[in-house]
């Protein structure tokens, strides 16, 4: 007896060696260090509403299914196109935003229809119309939308999101959005935009970084009443996994030409405005939202020269040597921890504007089409840029607005802070 437990002894003690053994070339019993914990391997994977893709089929059933999708309609590397025709689901119509279905078309480019596996039609709401017709409704029982948002008011993917939800409410369908994470969400900043300033860069009076994701962002529509005549459309929003608003989230696939990677994501906000003037924000270059100059800057330090290119057609100074700032090397990190717009490039370029021997630069600088103050939603802004406010000066004028609008959010979030 006592050979056997000997035996037995000897045995459970080699299990245990081979084991520990194990755990130490595979590193499983070693802490997780500083690198994987930045980079989220050690936390819970953040899952857009697409993977929950048995609840989403099991909600369609028979019914006949448009789409308003583009390139980043992602699960994996397989399209929601793709499938959902894999699960048999009966497709009626695709519709695709600014850039279009594939995510090529440069931005401003009408985009136009076309068609799936030569079967199913794509319908391009932003050509000739911005809003599902009465045919293509009639196709259809059910609207699935699933677009990456960056959250930023003139970045148009929410404004197609107003019309398809506006067309679903007069046609009485049903439109289910798949959230997504808006890797702005972190803070909220920028003046409320004024009812003289709607446009589609512009639908609804919200600050330009609102903190809200698209999901969120689509409750908000309907219950504020902002659809035509204050309808409301039938709105189920199936939720990320694992998210919060301060969750760092890098974009899987650039979500269009000019934002190829987070940097230029995360600095759309503050190099945006530019847009609406005469200095170049790095269209026609490989660092778009990342670079902003003029042919009249200082070219000693750092320049640029915009090429017409797929992405980007007729830029700003087209073939000409700006000089300007290399926000290339700017961490990301760094970036995140502003939670604010940074007005002072705005201001630097305008000073060196006024410098570089402009008779007046307050009337050259600004594009005299109004664009400015579409994008930033009101006209103080380009007034105190003018004025030579500071940028404490100019956030004090736009707070009271922000914190009413946090109240009108709040009623809407589906995920903590």
């Amino acid at each position: 007896m006592a050979y056997l437990r000997f035996l037995m002894l000897l045995r459970a003690l080699l299990l245990l060696s081979i084991v520990w053994l194990f755990s130490i070339l595979t590193g499983a019993c070693q802490p997780p260090d500083q690198k994987h914990l930045k980079s989220g391997l050690y936390k819970a994977k953040v899952t857009p509403g697409i993977y929950q893709m048995d609840r989403l089929v099991s909600y369609l059933g028979d019914k006949r299914v448009g789409l308003i999708v583009n390139h980043t309609s992602m699960i994996d590397n397989i399209h929601l196109v793709d499938t959902l025709l894999a699960r048999e689901v009966r497709l009626g119509v695709i519709f695709s935003p600014e850039h279009g279905f594939k995510g090529t078309a440069y931005n401003g480019e009408e985009v136009l229809d076309g068609e799936y596996l030569g079967k199913y039609p794509i319908r391009s709401l932003y050509g000739k119309t911005r809003k599902p017709t009465t045919g293509d409704m009639n196709k259809i029982d059910v609207l699935v939308f699933d677009i990456q948002d960056v959250g930023v008011r003139f970045y148009t993917y929410a404004s197609t999101l107003h019309y398809v939800m506006e067309s679903a409410a007069e046609h009485n369908k049903e439109v289910i959005i798949l959230d997504r994470p808006n890797p702005n969400a972190h803070f909220i900043d920028g003046p409320i935009r004024k009812e003289q300033f709607k446009s589609f860069i512009g639908m609804h009076p919200v600050p330009i970084v609102y903190g809200m994701t698209i999901g969120e962002y689509g409750q908000m529509i309907n219950g504020e009443g902002w659809l035509k005549n204050g309808i409301q459309c039938r709105l189920e929003v199936i939720p990320i996994g694992n998210y919060t608003h301060s969750t760092e989230y890098i974009l899987p696939v650039a979500p269009s030409p000019n934002l190829p990677n987070q940097r230029s994501v995360l600095l759309y906000p503050s190099i945006c405005l530019f847009e609406g003037t005469v200095i170049s924000e790095g269209r026609g270059t490989n660092r778009q939202f990342q670079v902003y100059g003029h042919p009249v800057f200082d070219k000693e330090h750092f320049s640029f020269v915009p090429e017409s290119m797929s992405s980007s057609k007729y830029p700003k100074h087209e073939g000409l040597k700006c000089g300007g700032v290399d926000l290339t090397n700017l961490d990301t990190d760094e970036i995140l921890s502003w939670k604010k717009i940074n007005l002072s490039y705005l201001q630097d370029a305008y000073q060196k504007f006024g410098v570089n021997g402009r008779n007046d630069p307050a009337e050259d600088f600004f594009l005299k089409n109004g664009f400015f103050e579409k994008l930033a939603g009101t006209e103080e802004l380009r007034m105190s840029i003018i004025d030579g406010k500071s940028e404490e000066e100019i956030r004090s004028g736009w707070e009271d607005d922000l914190s009413e609008f946090r109240k009108i959010r709040e009623k809407y979030l589906i995920y903590p802070e």
